[in-house]
């Protein structure tokens, strides 16, 4: 009996070791791989130490802390500004060991740590400010220095004088010019000195943006000024001249503005005329040529001599005071209708001293009267009567063909009143006779 519960036991006692066998290896390895997060902590923590005590070293940062898990060094606390984090993370990224930074680090938001940088912030700038006086002086020397050099320059410059002898306004644009380009770069010499080249180009730049703009909002504006100063370069008109102006506006020139072309009727209004539409028009002086011609229709009847009515007015025609003889009168049928005949009489006056409209007034009169006395019948008259014997009679009167001189005062007091915008040269401006 005792031999058959040996042999049933035998069996387990087989298997009881071999899991004791088994058993062993798998102990061990626990042991074994335990040590590895020992060392890894060791490390961890001999690092984080390491960052805590360089970031110790620095006022700033007494409320920053750091842990280093894995070899990455996490941040936690806070700074009073952006500089002090950035430093923090920089010095943390500097320490042997530390693979990677997190930067956790939050801004300070007490009212104290805020009043202190910008206490601070504002102690710089006035250290700076203070040490740079000395350069300051310097920089505001060379800009006074070189406005100076561009106003004395641009009062002895000889080429002026041709200027001023047809432009004054030129002369003073250019005097401008020159002075402001030299102060310009007067200013530029003294940024540069005070290490703000960087300034200068953000000026520039903000400029030309800004100049870019202001052109496309006063452009109008910018036009007739530009039209105004080639105006005063081409002088197609003086003060005082009789001018048309785009054929529909006609009066006396009374000054040419930065803007505007002033323009007295001849009715005594006083007309403004943007400069960039005098500039575009097409501009009739009259008194660029002092002698200017009229001419004037007149229909006669077709059973008329065509000779004998020429001869009569052309005759009568030279008579007239004020009508020039050279060059001289002259005569032509312009128009061959059924009804009638179209005879056109010229003749040429100088405006200088005599009214165009009132020469050619009186020569209608007196041709009228001529063809009258010459029985000469005009289209639309009544044949005379046969036994008619009443002379047809024509009062004596005295006609004035002399100069317009109605609205001369007018224009001499608005000339008065634009001298010292007037563009134009004019030493000598319109006054009544």
């Amino acid at each position: 009996m005792t031999s058959s519960i040996a042999a049933r036991l035998a069996p387990l006692l087989l298997l009881l070791s071999f899991a004791c066998h088994a058993a062993a290896p798998a102990a061990a390895l626990p042991a074994a791989s335990s040590s590895a997060p020992t060392a890894v902590d060791a490390m961890d923590r001999a690092l984080s130490k390491r960052v805590e005590a360089r970031l110790a070293s620095q006022p700033q940062l007494a409320d920053v802390e750091a842990s280093v898990i894995n070899r990455v060094a996490m941040l936690h606390g806070e700074a009073v500004s952006k500089e002090d984090i950035e430093m923090a993370g920089a010095i943390a990224a500097q320490t042997t060991g530390v693979a990677r930074v997190e930067n956790r680090i939050e801004l300070s938001t007490k009212l104290s740590d805020r009043f202190e940088v910008a206490t601070q912030a504002v102690a710089e700038k006035l250290v700076r400010l203070v040490a740079a006086i000395p350069l300051l002086v310097i920089a505001l020397a060379i800009v006074l220095l070189a406005a100076w050099i561009g106003r004395s320059l641009s009062r002895r410059m000889r080429w002026m004088a041709r200027v001023h002898s047809n432009n004054p306004y030129m002369e003073a644009l250019l005097r401008r010019t020159v002075q402001g380009v030299i102060t310009l770069i007067g200013i530029l010499v003294a940024l540069d000195l005070l290490g703000a080249s960087s300034l200068v180009g953000a000026v520039l730049g903000s400029a030309g943006v800004i100049g870019l703009v202001l052109g496309f909002a006063f452009k109008d504006i910018a036009e007739n000024y530009i039209a105004g100063i080639l105006l005063s370069l081409r002088r197609p008109f003086a003060p005082g001249d009789h001018v048309v102006v785009d054929r529909v506006h006609e009066g006396k020139v009374v000054a040419l503005t930065s803007r505007t072309t002033l323009l007295m009727t001849l009715d005594g209004n006083q007309v403004a005329l943007p400069n960039a539409l005098v500039f575009r028009s097409v501009v009739l002086n009259y008194t660029e040529n002092p002698k200017r011609r009229f001419d004037f229709i007149v229909p006669l009847d077709p059973s008329a001599s065509v000779g004998d009515a020429l001869k009569l007015g052309l005759d009568r025609l030279r008579g007239i005071g004020g009508v020039l003889e050279d060059p001289k009168p002259n005569a032509l049928i312009v128009e061959y209708l059924h009804d009638q005949l179209k005879a056109q009489f010229l003749g040429w006056v100088d405006q200088r001293e005599n009214s165009v409209p009132r020469v050619r007034s009186e020569a209608m009169r007196a041709v009228k009267s001529a063809l009258d006395k010459g029985g000469v019948r005009r289209a639309g008259t009544p044949a005379p009567a046969v036994h008619s014997s009443t002379p047809t009679t024509e009062h004596a009167m005295h006609v004035d063909t002399s100069k317009d001189k109605e609205i001369d005062e007018q224009l001499a007091e608005a000339q008065r009143k634009t001298e010292d915008v007037n563009l134009l040269d004019d030493k000598a401006p319109a006054t009544p006779e």
